[in-house]
Parts: C-alpha cells; structure tokens; sequence
C-alpha cells in the first residue's frame, strides 16, 4: 500500500514539474508519452489537480498548464522564479530549432529546472525531473573545477549517437556558474559547422539571464581584474541584425504638443530597412506621434560588448495591407520576441507604425 501511494505521489510531482516545464501547456498525448501512467488513471489525476487549482485547461480538449496554485508555488522562491521567468521568455523567442534548456546545481546534482522543447517532429527532449549525469555537458559547466578546455571556451559539448548537448555558463555574479543554458539538438541534425553561429546566439542568450540576475558583465571564470575588450567599432548589417533580433527593449523620442521631448520604452521589429512599432489603446506616444511624426529610436545594451543603434526619422501609421503578416502577426512575432511562447497580451486595440530611418548609427564598444 506503502508503495502505491509513494507511486501515486510520484506521478503528480512528475505532472507538476512537466506543466512548469512548459508554460505554453502541455497535450493530452505529451502527458501520456511522459509519464508511466495510464490514461484513465491520468484523467482521474488531472481532474483532482484542476478542481485544486493546480492545473487548468482553457477549452475542453485544450491544453492543460500550470493551474494559479501551482504558480504560486513558484513565485515564492523568487530568485529561481525570476531566473525560470527569464528563461522561459528567451527560450521561448530564441526560434533555435532545437531544444533549450536549464539545468541547477543541487547538493551533488544538476538537475532539470526548466526546458522549452522544439518544434520539429523530431526532437532531443529530457525527461520530467531529470537528473544530468556527470560527464554531461550541464554537469561540466557547473562543476565547481571545470576542465581547463570547458573555462578557455566558455562551454561544453558532448555528443553521442543519438543527441548532441552544448551547454553555456549562466553567472549571477559574471564569473561563478549558478545555472547552466543548455541546448539538445538530435545527432542526424548536427554539424560541427552549426556550432559558431548558434553558439554566438547561446552565448548572448546565457549573458542575458545572466545580467537579468545582477550581473554587470559576462566573463565566466574570469577574474574580475581582467579587462574586457570594449574598443569603439561598427556593426554590419548582419551584426545589426543579429543584435536588433533579440528582446531589446527601444526608446522611442518623440515631442508632445507643447515642444517638450516624451521618450517612452517600446518594443521593435528590424526587417533590414524599417523599424516597427506598436502602441496599444490609451498611449499618449501614439497621438503625439499622429500629430508629429518625427521620431528618433535608440536600442542599446548596457554591458560589454556595449551595442547601440540610433536612428532618427518619421513614424507613419500602418494599415493591414502595409506590413507582413498584418498587425496580428506583428503583435504575434512581439509576443514571442520580448514575451516567450507562454506569454500573453492585452486584449485592446493596437496601432502599429513604421519608422524608415533617415540617419542610422550602429556601433559597439567605447573610444579609446
């Protein structure tokens, strides 16, 4: 009896820790390739849980998520929240093509926190509650002694036949791991060619959560007195767009009626020409933007390497036909961006605008 209920026990943290793992929901037939359960008892499990507000289901045969209880749960361990939070929200934008991850260390474990899957049909996907062992990538990042190759290249890869695991330091302080930022990616869909250009984007991501937990810079395992290269240079285009693809929030200047600047935080889409903005019902941006349109935009990041685009120009309102995919795809590429896929926005009414740039800086670094 003894063991049926430790069994019974161990499905609903398995469901729990697997609806936290993914705050888009989670399909009746996931849940059932995951968990060593049968359908009716699954059914019986959910039913409880929803009715205890551990897990809700929008429609009938819709997703199941994590219910508010079960949120609350994870909001009261704030700093881990904020860290799963962020995670979800770059993982969820990253649009890799693989899955992500994040891994803890725990006493003499690294177990799974949080993981956003991929898309594909096929996939390198990790179980409920697992467990990284030892000679895993996770596991080499966090080590309290990392091999000197894993602190020269700032990461570990490890493949086998089936999957390839590349995992990045994540340090709260710039140099000590606390986390790790993991990505599994099928061994048929890897080429030792793809590793520099997801690994600029994995490094940046891994900075990112980083700077998001306090961190003033990014340099794992290196000494604070070591300088950091931040010597003034230009960005190419596909260096602009790398950087303006990633959730960077935009100041957006504009001149209210009386002449006075009003600046105000928007989010931006980049399409190589044009930059696009969106303000929903009630901003007073919008209307001063409607009665003057000249506008000047600027994204930057305030740690090394210290990117920074300026652009100034007019803002002209959009109709549907103006802009790929309309003002729902614009507010959907949006969400994903600065949101994650578990991210939701405001219903209200939005009002979408393109700024061509007339002047147009992107540089890196500081003078000399």
């Amino acid at each position: 009896m003894e063991t049926e209920s430790s069994s019974s026990i161990e499905r609903a943290l398995g469901l729990l820790e697997l609806l936290l793992e993914r705050p888009q929901g989670a399909e009746l037939a996931d849940l059932l390739s995951r968990l060593d359960i049968s359908r009716s008892s699954l059914f019986v499990l959910l039913g409880t849980l929803k009715r205890l507000g551990y897990v809700e289901q929008s429609e009938r045969r819709g997703r199941y998520r994590a219910g508010p209880r079960l949120l609350a749960w994870r909001s009261q361990a704030s700093p881990l929240a904020d860290l799963q939070t962020a995670f979800y929200q770059e993982a969820g934008a990253a649009n890799l093509g693989e899955t992500l991850a994040l891994a803890l260390p725990l006493n003499d474990e690294v177990i799974l926190a949080a993981q956003v899957e991929s898309s594909e049909q096929v996939r390198s996907v990790y179980p409920a509650g697992h467990r990284f062992k030892p000679e895993s990538a996770a596991a080499q990042v966090l080590t309290p002694s990392p091999a000197a190759g894993v602190r020269r290249r700032g990461y570990a890869v490890v493949h086998d036949a089936q999957s390839v695991e590349l995992a990045l330091p994540i340090c709260a302080d710039g140099q000590t791991p606390n986390a790790a930022l993991v990505m599994s990616a099928p061994a048929f869909r890897w080429r030792k060619a793809h590793l520099s250009g997801v690994l600029l984007r994995l490094r940046e991501m891994a900075a990112r959560l980083s700077y998001r937990q306090g961190a003033l810079r990014y340099t794992p395992w290196l000494p604070t007195t070591q300088p950091t290269d931040i010597a003034q240079r230009p960005l190419d285009p596909k260096a602009i767009r790398a950087f303006l693809a990633a959730p960077w929030v935009a100041r957006l200047a504009c001149l209210r009626p009386d002449g006075a600047p009003h600046v105000v935080p928007v989010w931006q889409e980049w399409d190589g020409r044009h930059f696009f903005v969106a303000a929903w019902q009630g901003s007073l941006w919008a209307t001063y933007v409607l009665a003057n349109p000249n506008v000047s935009l600027s994204v930057d990041e305030p740690w090394p390497p210290l990117r920074r685009v300026l652009a100034r120009g007019k803002a002209v309102p959009l109709q549907e036909s103006d802009f790929p995919g309309g003002l729902a795809g614009l507010l959907e590429r949006l969400r994903r961006r600065y949101l994650g896929a578990g991210g939701r926005l405001a219903q209200t009414t939005w009002q979408a605008f393109r700024i061509t740039p007339a002047t147009f800086t992107a540089w890196q670094g500081l003078p000399a």
